[in-house]
């Protein structure tokens, strides 16, 4: 196989096999802790301007299929582990890993140690790095790496959210068909009859599918709009409410979408997660911070404070709300049990909440589903 390497702007190279696309990439070089679904990750548009390691050992070896993307497109700049496995062993597979990588454009590394590289994530921090199977000089690709370009004060929203409004509807295959769906774990099993009727905007900052189906899986009809539209755009479809979605980047480098979300608190029912959840506190007066490493996996604890339950979550952000920064109409509803950050708000006196995580879990845990039958109470009945 082709060689390929990873330079960190702290000097450190790792030397490995090229897979996927062919190229040189910068971004910011973080890590994700879950064992299954890659795909959904790879899908996700919240790793726009990333460089993403998996910390489990073998990726790839049930291939993949039509049914676990969530989004559009991969938008991440490149992917890292430890070994690629070139054959897929499930009955659903259309694809491998590597080949769907290459034709999607993205930069691929295996064969390095990445028990190294993430210990040095934790230890050091997230670190812009460049991945490349075409320069392989180590002190020149550190220098690219240093000159590259970091996350903070980055829009990269505009990046990634869609151009045009729309209804939601599943996305069709290639022969103009629904997509399949998984019989576990991609639609929440909400009967849609019981809250028939209501209307939902959701802001797409980098939405992944699999929120529009929760949305739907609760009887809400689901129109997306851009992350950029403004309140008045949103008011203008008369909703019973207000999604905001997911998405990548520095929260306080959006300051169009803050300007929405306040014109919003108070006028419609919001529900936010994670960009969507530091948006909701910025525009209440809040300030966010980049956490060291992030997190990212599908284990991550959260305490809901109102009940005492822990509920294991999935996440994918690099920044948190800073909580000696909260206004006092906000009250913290979640917390994570390993570094004691912010995971939930609500307004004490307007009709919004949010969580920091991804209660629509693809894939998987599932324990933060109730979160979507939640958001549809607060919009009545």
């Amino acid at each position: 196989m082709a060689h390929a390497a990873l330079a960190l702007e702290d000097g450190t190279v790792y030397f490995g096999e090229s897979f996927g696309a062919a190229g040189t990439v910068s971004g910011e070089v973080c890590f994700n802790t879950s064992m299954t679904g890659y795909q959904e990750i790879l899908t996700d548009p919240s790793y726009r301007g990333q460089i993403l390691t998996m910390t489990a050992p073998q990726i790839g070896n049930y291939g993949v299929n039509a049914a676990d993307v969530e989004s559009g497109k991969l938008q991440m700049a490149g992917f890292v582990v430890r070994e690629a496995s070139r054959i897929a062993s499930n009955f659903t597979a259309t694809d491998t890993l590597g080949d769907y990588l290459a034709r999607a454009g993205v930069v691929g590394l295996a064969g390095i140690d990445t028990r190294a590289l993430v210990r040095r994530l934790r230890i050091r921090g997230a670190m812009t790095g460049v991945l490349s199977s075409e320069v392989l000089d180590a002190a020149r690709l550190v220098e690219m790496a240093r000159q590259a370009p970091g996350l903070v004060g980055r829009d990269l929203v505009r990046e990634v959210m869609p151009e045009q409004e729309s209804e939601w509807t599943e996305p069709l295959d290639e022969w103009g068909q629904p997509l399949p769906q998984p019989t576990e774990g991609g639609v929440f099993p909400v009967a849609a009859t019981a809250f028939a009727g209501k209307h939902v905007v959701a802001l797409d900052y980098g939405m992944k599918w699999n929120i529009a189906r929760h949305l739907t899986s609760t009887g809400c009809r689901v129109t997306v709009l851009p992350g950029k539209a403004t309140a008045t755009e949103v008011l203008a479809h008369k909703p019973d409410g207000v999604f905001l979605s997911n998405g990548p980047g520095d929260p306080e480098a959006l300051g169009y979408c803050v300007d929405t979300v306040r014109d919003l608190v108070g006028k419609v029912p919001l529900f936010g997660i994670c960009l969507g959840h530091q948006l909701l506190a910025l525009a209440c007066g809040a300030k966010t911070f980049k956490l060291a490493f992030g997190h990212r996996g599908a284990n991550q604890p959260v305490m809901n404070l109102a009940t005492g339950t822990v509920e294991i979550t999935s996440q994918n952000h690099g920044f948190a709300v800073d909580e000696a920064s909260l206004p006092p109409e906000l009250e913290v509803t979640h917390r994570n049990l390993n570094d004691g950050t912010i995971e939930g708000l609500r307004h004490k006196s307007a009709n919004a909440a949010s969580v920091q995580y991804h209660p629509e879990a693809a894939a998987g845990p599932h324990d933060s589903a109730y979160l979507f039958t939640r958001f549809r109470q607060m919009l009545g009945a």
